[in-house]
């Protein structure tokens, strides 16, 4: 399957769009009024090692498809790996008995015509490297031994590598036909410090769609062991409400959080917290937040959404103002608005609303100008459970990091707990400048005022 992509990227598109093309039309004759259809075929990689012993090599090759067709306003989805053309006859007619069969939903179709795609970009998402296991075993010894060599590491979690290729393609009855290539290259290393009951474990990782901007495996793990042993001997604090700080590494987090605040179906089933909130002041002037699913080479960059409906780059938040929600076809129906191309969708489930490369952006101070006179406050690098209620906001996550004394890392704080409400929070949150693009939502460091901190 990966020789196919690797050999003929654009053949591997068509001949997923053919065999789409003819469920659509077996849809059609069984007695769907429209119907769309998508398939993903996937190879992939990876190995494992753990104190310099190989552990586990897993190659792994899938094929699925997913058709969802409609009869009046009922609505049936039927996923299979089995693309044999009497299993297709069988997919085909439980779609259609499911949507004889389902009760009329007033939201339910395929998107707007006039929103399609008429042009699909190429947003470089494609390698074609396809490494042995050799080649990765190095990728993760070199990982493992680097993180291995700090001082203060004493034993290893493991260290794993990896690459991925996937053809995607989606039809629709009513003419949308569009297919795409994508990649992935990936490392992480997890260790472990100290001894006996006062061990601490952290991790580093990386991630891209092409080997060349994976990184250097042996920083990535001195990095994931300079992080534990930085961790060694926590302490715990008292109760105080105080300025936090958070990693990038979790300030991603507070994005996702208004991911999901600004998606239409929350929006429509009126459980957000902001669901009167367009076009008012979230955050601090200088704040916005970007979603770009055209970003060359980002690791959630797409030309299309998952309807088919043309995407964009969008604000989501300028100028600290709330622009947009999420939306796919259906949300969009409910709320009286149109599609903005956030329709995201596996095999087995209708599409729902999703981001694509959302990030903060950066803002003019560096973290440790960010951290500057602040006589007491938390930097907080690692957030443990979910405790999140997106109808109020509240917000409540058990956290470890490290305390701030005068400006400065003072000394690793665990068994904590940080807490506030969410529209408050959005409204402090100031920016640093050291924004890096390494997940599908991205942040910069970020602080917040005001949070609690709650210890022994």
């Amino acid at each position: 399957m990966s020789q196919t992509f690797a050999s003929n990227p654009v053949q591997a598109g068509e001949r997923l769009l053919d065999l789409l093309d003819d469920v659509l039309g077996r849809a059609a004759k069984a007695g769907a009024d429209a119907a769309d259809a998508v398939t993903f075929e996937t190879t992939a990689l990876a190995v494992s090692q753990r104190l310099g012993k190989r552990e586990d090599v897993e190659r792994s090759e899938s094929s699925d498809l997913g058709l969802r067709v409609f009869v009046g306003r009922g609505q049936g989805v039927v996923s299979s790996n089995d693309t044999a053309s009497e299993t297709l006859d069988e997919v085909v007619a439980r779609a259609v008995a499911m949507a004889r069969a389902a009760p009329e939903d007033p939201h339910a179709g395929l998107a707007d015509a006039d929103l399609l795609a008429r042009e699909i970009a190429d947003l470089d998402l494609f390698d074609d490297q396809e490494l042995e296991s050799e080649a990765l075993y190095a990728r993760a010894a070199e990982a493992e031994d680097a993180a291995r060599a700090i001082a203060g590491v004493s034993n290893s979690e493991g260290a794993e590598a990896g690459w991925g290729m996937s053809a995607i393609a989606l039809a629709t009855s009513h003419g949308f036909r569009g297919h795409y290539l994508s990649s992935r290259q990936s490392i992480s290393v997890s260790v472990l410090a100290g001894e006996g009951t006062g061990m601490e474990r952290d991790y580093d990782f990386a991630s891209a769609r092409f080997a060349d901007d994976l990184g250097d495996p042996a920083a990535i793990g001195a990095s994931a062991g300079r992080r534990a042993v930085a961790r060694l001997n926590p302490r715990q604090v008292e109760t105080a409400q105080v300025p936090v700080v958070y990693d990038p590494r979790v300030a991603n987090g507070l994005v996702r959080h208004l991911a999901s605040a600004v998606s239409g179906s929350a929006v429509a089933r009126g459980t957000s917290f902001l669901k009167e909130r367009m076009g008012e002041q979230l955050f601090l002037p200088a704040v916005q937040v970007v979603d770009d699913p055209h970003r060359p080479r980002g690791l959630a960059s797409k030309p299309f959404d998952g309807e088919g409906v043309a995407n964009r780059r969008r604000m989501i938040i300028a100028d600290g103002v709330l622009q947009t929600w999420l939306l796919d076809r259906a949300s969009a129906h409910q709320l009286g608005l149109s599609s903005t191309g956030h329709a995201s969708r596996g095999t087995s489930t209708p599409p729902s609303p999703s981001p694509t490369n959302l990030y903060l952006e950066a803002g003019a101070k560096s973290a440790a100008e960010l951290m500057a006179g602040m006589v007491s406050g938390f930097y907080v690098n690692e957030l443990i459970g979910f405790g999140i209620n997106y109808v109020t906001g509240d917000y409540s996550r058990g956290a470890a990091g490290f305390w701030i004394e005068n400006g400065e890392i003072a000394y690793p704080v665990s068994e904590v707990t940080v807490a506030g409400n969410l529209a408050d929070m959005f409204a402090k949150i100031e920016p640093a400048d050291d924004l890096e693009f390494r997940y599908g939502v991205n942040a910069p460091t970020v602080r917040i005022d005001g949070m609690t901190v709650a210890g022994a």
